[in-house]
């Protein structure tokens, strides 16, 4: 069983950051494709970020040039920067693992997930 472990995540004004971060202990699969998803109250799960094994990065267009997704050099955790918050942003953040190198944007991909983490983002 692959448990990942999210973390980072409260309340910040609008135009302020937050850190996401999401570790998989004992496990390698954040060496791999991995993603962060979010679902606000009442909308479905949607893509946020995914980071590829050789660390080719992508993001939805929603989140493009305010948000970073990176990964540390011992592989073991992965990071999602959180910058410019807009409200609509408020959600709660999922990581995503898999042990494809580039499994994309399609949730269906990711075999492994984290509990989720709260993010608020007030006006």
């Amino acid at each position: 069983q692959v448990r990942l472990v999210e973390s980072g995540g409260g309340l910040v004004q609008a135009g302020g950051s937050l850190t996401l971060s999401c570790t998989a202990p004992g496990r390698a699969v954040m060496s791999y494709g991995v993603g962060w998803f979010r679902q606000a109250p009442g909308k479905e799960r949607e893509f946020v970020a995914t980071i590829t094994w050789s660390n080719g990065k992508s993001y939805a267009d929603s989140v493009n040039g305010r948000f970073t997704i990176s990964r540390d050099n011992a592989k073991t955790t992965v990071n999602l920067q959180m910058t410019s918050l807009k409200p609509e942003d408020t959600a709660v953040y999922y990581c995503a693992g898999s042990y494809l190198s580039n499994p994309g944007s399609r949730s269906d991909n990711y075999p492994y997930w984290g509990q989720g983490t709260q993010v608020t983002v007030s006006s």
